[in-house]
């Protein structure tokens, strides 16, 4: 009798506090996921990247500066050409600016926001400052009081501190105004008396070749823009961190969890609590997680598959070798009993016959457990059946005896193509030889026929007989393991019944099918039995 077992399906949403082993509670630290973690660590690490980056690095600030620069080069050009051209100079023949006329002309005509124009003599004294010419004073108001023996603050470090950076943008302007008198136009960044970076353009004042003086034209605010342009970044920055943390989180529930579901099925699966991993709510998913839990399921119901399989075939294993155990037991507690000879001689053949069969099943059983370890381990490869079936009937047309039930084979001109392994195939193919031949009357032939049709198993091999055929109920039975019902006179113990259970399971390796069917003629006379073989083909050569 087969045992039948019940398949009990695993529907975990996540790992037992049981199952976990001490290595797997240290990997589920990072809320449940390592993987989680690091996708989460990995997003923030290359957004920390991105923005640090734009923050440190000087391109906007060099940007900025150049562009600064090049404008306050054309206003300082511009107002260099207009004190020229509105007839600001005066002397002759000696040219010289009109001090008073260009004073008057800046303070009312340039005040520009941010900005600031100093105008200097030929001598390089100052003559104009737009900081210090202006309608209005600016104030703040006064602190507030302070309660009386309050200590009065000592500010002499702090003037002594803004004394020493006014001293350094002294000599900085100075400098810019000696080469500006000699000629040549002075473009830089430098600090200002309050130690605030500006961007300062100094150009000397012409009347054809002759400096008449030096403009200088700075305008500051460069850190206060920087400073502005890095809090315009921050409302962008924070949406980029959200959008991934947000994509860190979906990560994390529809990657990580999934996966660490399957973990935890397949570790169920491992402590043998279940026969096979189901989740359904992964399972219907369109995505690679629905592809993997879908592969694990058909991969764990078809190792449930084959452990029914192997018990079953265990228990029917069992019962066939019992039969001739049973029978060689009974001999020999019967042969001392025996008194003559001719009734020893009886069962002495039975003994033969029983070890013969033993020997038998002992033999297809090792062939059949063997077999899924030989299509597992060889690689399959293109395999032309005309010559593996030509050289299998040549080696029946040579090892021919008298009597023995002769072999035909019919093939195309083309080469058919299957992809398989040719061990596994000739044992195919001899199983269905043996079978017809022994099936077939003294006068019968064994045909075996290949050809190509059409589907999704072209190639079809026919092995077909003339013998009493097989009764309709049993066109399937033939199939199973240890199914015998061979015709009078075959020798007892010759046949195991594995033989048409082999060429189906080689066959489904294969992707093909297997069946069997009677050969009928005109009015229904059965004329013979026909199996045939159905298989994919890779490619036809001419």
């Amino acid at each position: 009798m087969a045992s039948a077992t019940a398949t009990a399906k695993a529907d975990l949403s996540g790992p037992r506090p049981e199952d976990e082993t001490p290595a797997r509670r240290r990997r589920f630290r990072f809320g449940g996921s390592r993987l989680g973690g690091f996708i989460l660590s990995l997003n923030l690490l290359s957004l920390l990247i991105l923005f640090g980056g734009a923050l440190l690095l000087n391109e906007w600030r060099q940007g900025l500066i150049e562009a600064r620069q090049e404008s306050l080069t054309v206003q300082a050009e511009l107002l260099a050409n207009v004190l020229r051209e509105e007839g600001v100079t005066r002397g002759v023949p000696t040219p010289e600016l009109d001090l008073e006329r260009a004073s008057i002309w800046l303070t009312d005509r340039f005040i520009p926001a941010g900005q600031r124009v100093r105008l200097y003599d030929s001598n390089g004294l100052l003559v104009v400052d737009s900081y210090q010419v202006t309608e209005a004073v600016s104030g703040q108001p006064l602190g507030a009081a302070q309660a009386a023996g309050t200590p009065v603050a000592d500010d002499s470090r702090k003037k002594a501190r803004a004394a020493a950076e006014a001293e350094k943008a002294e000599a900085a302007i100075r400098g810019e105004v000696n080469a500006a008198l000699d000629g040549r136009s002075v473009v830089t960044v430098r600090r200002n008396e309050q130690g605030e970076r500006v961007v300062s353009v100094t150009i000397p004042v012409r009347h054809v070749r002759q400096v008449l003086g030096a403009l200088t034209v700075e305008a500051g605010n460069v850190d206060e823009i920087l400073s502005a342009q890095r809090r315009a970044l921050m409302p962008f920055a924070l949406v980029a961190l959200g959008v991934n943390l947000l994509a860190s989180l979906m990560l994390h529930l529809f990657v990580a969890r999934p996966v660490m579901r399957l973990s935890a099925a397949a570790d169920q699966v491992k402590l043998q609590r279940a026969r096979a991993i189901s989740l359904p709510d992964l399972e219907d998913r369109k995505d690679e997680i629905g592809d993997l839990a879908r592969s694990l399921e058909s991969m764990t119901d078809t190792l449930s598959t084959r452990m029914d399989a192997i018990e079953r075939f265990a228990a029917d294993v069992s019962h066939e070798i019992k039969n001739p155990l049973t029978s060689i037991r009974s001999a020999l507690e019967t042969l001392p009993l025996v008194k003559t000879d001719e009734h020893r001689e009886k069962l002495t053949n039975l003994l033969q016959q029983d070890v013969r069969r033993l020997d038998r099943l002992i033999t297809d059983i090792s062939n059949a457990s063997r077999l899924d370890a030989e299509l597992s381990r060889d690689r399959p490869r293109a395999i032309e059946l005309n010559r593996l079936l030509g050289d299998i009937v040549s080696v029946y047309e040579t090892t021919a005896k008298p009597g023995d039930i002769p072999v035909q084979l019919t093939q195309p001109q083309d080469f058919l193509r299957v992809m398989g392994r040719d061990g596994p195939l000739g044992q195919v193919f001899r199983n269905l030889i043996d079978n017809a031949r022994s099936f077939s009357p003294p006068d019968g032939v064994v045909r075996v026929t290949l050809e190509e049709t059409d589907g999704d198993q072209p190639i079809h091999i026919r092995v077909e007989d003339d013998g009493p055929g097989i009764p309709a109920e049993n066109l399937e039975t033939v199939f199973e393991r240890f199914y015998t019902s061979r015709p009078k006179g075959a020798a007892f113990g010759s046949n195991s019944g594995l033989g048409l259970s082999i060429v189906r399971q080689i066959a489904e390796a294969h992707g093909g099918r297997a069946w069997a069917e009677n050969r009928l003629a005109e009015d229904g006379r059965i004329l013979g039995a026909r199996f045939v073989i159905a298989l994919p083909a890779v490619g036809k050569r001419a």
